[in-house]
């Protein structure tokens, strides 16, 4: 299963939930979403000041994260609308990064131009200058900001509706010119859906964009050719290791063996040969021949034995 980390550059813990509930959602079952919170800043960016300490804050929370969890996610999203060390987490995560602001830029330029629909007057500069950072600013046909934040919308969702409808179709009709609408902040996941009927252009939720924008650039797992079991007993047809194709004991049983002979010889090998068969990194008797260099302690012996003796 692929993993989506979210860092959300915010230190409230209720966005951070209203982030894992919508993301997971857009992500689907099939995708594990965990969302990892700021442990200093604000606790909704909303000014320069704010915004300058979150860049810190997202770098902090993903190296607090990797300090829990060695293995890496398979793509990390910025939960800020806003981007907030964008490019430094970028250049020091092996993994995919992006956030909420860039992933919603790409997903409505593929409408044609479009306009932002925001909480909080201060971030009108702030996303203009985010724009032009990332090339978008020829697209970007204006950004409409409504007075209060997102955390204060997001506290009163039924008000909010109402408001940033009016705002979304006010951006239309002002602008002129507009194929879509972001609705962008953390605080504003999932109310696109709900303004949507009354706009009469497409309405994009700036989460929703950015999970799928993850989605797409995360790496897939390569699908395995022939199926694995760890089972013993009939169809027990692993993936052999390299080992495997190395010279086997004496009495290595042949394909045309009926099976009842077959058990009976493998468990003659097996107890004969055990010491031969004895791993020198595992408490477990495996099938790994001398010639092979000790694999570590996590290799498959226990498979390699139950199949050695019930194949």
């Amino acid at each position: 299963m692929r993993e989506l980390l979210i860092v959300n550059p915010n230190t409230s813990e209720p966005v951070s939930a209203l982030l894992q509930k919508h993301a997971q959602a857009a992500a689907g079952s099939h995708v594990r979403v965990c969302t990892t919170t700021a442990r200093f800043g604000a606790p909704y960016i909303a000014d320069e000041a704010s915004f300058a300490v979150a860049a810190h804050a997202a770098l902090d929370a993903w190296a607090a994260h990797l300090a829990r969890h060695p293995v890496a996610p398979d793509a990390v999203l910025i939960g800020c609308f806003g981007d907030p060390g964008l490019m430094a987490l970028r250049e020091s995560s092996p993994v995919p990064v992006t956030g909420l602001a860039e992933a919603s830029f790409i997903e409505a330029a593929r409408h044609g131009r479009y306009a932002i629909v925001t909480g909080g007057q201060r971030w009108g500069p702030m996303l203009q200058r985010l724009a032009q950072a990332l090339g978008q600013s020829q697209q970007l046909a204006g950004i409409h900001t409504v007075v209060p934040t997102g955390a204060q919308l997001a506290a009163d969702p039924a008000a909010a509706h109402r408001l940033l409808a009016q705002a979304c179709c006010d951006a239309v009709h002002q602008l002129g010119d507009v194929q879509a609408v972001i609705l962008g902040g953390a605080g504003l996941a999932g109310m696109a859906q709900a303004v949507q009927a009354g706009v009469p252009v497409p309405v994009i939720d700036s989460v929703t964009a950015g999970v799928n924008w993850a989605l797409r650039h995360a790496p897939v797992a390569p699908a395995r050719k022939t199926p694995a079991s760890t089972s013993p007993g009939k169809g027990c047809l692993p993936r052999w290791p390299p080992w495997a194709c190395r010279p086997q004991p004496p009495g290595d049983p042949s394909p045309d063996e009926s099976p009842e002979p077959r058990r009976l010889r493998l468990a003659e090998n097996h107890r004969t040969m055990a010491p031969w068969f004895e791993h020198p990194n595992c408490s477990t008797r495996s099938a790994h021949p001398p010639p092979c260099a000790p694999p570590p302690p996590s290799c498959c012996c226990a498979t390699a034995l139950r199949v050695w003796k019930f194949s």
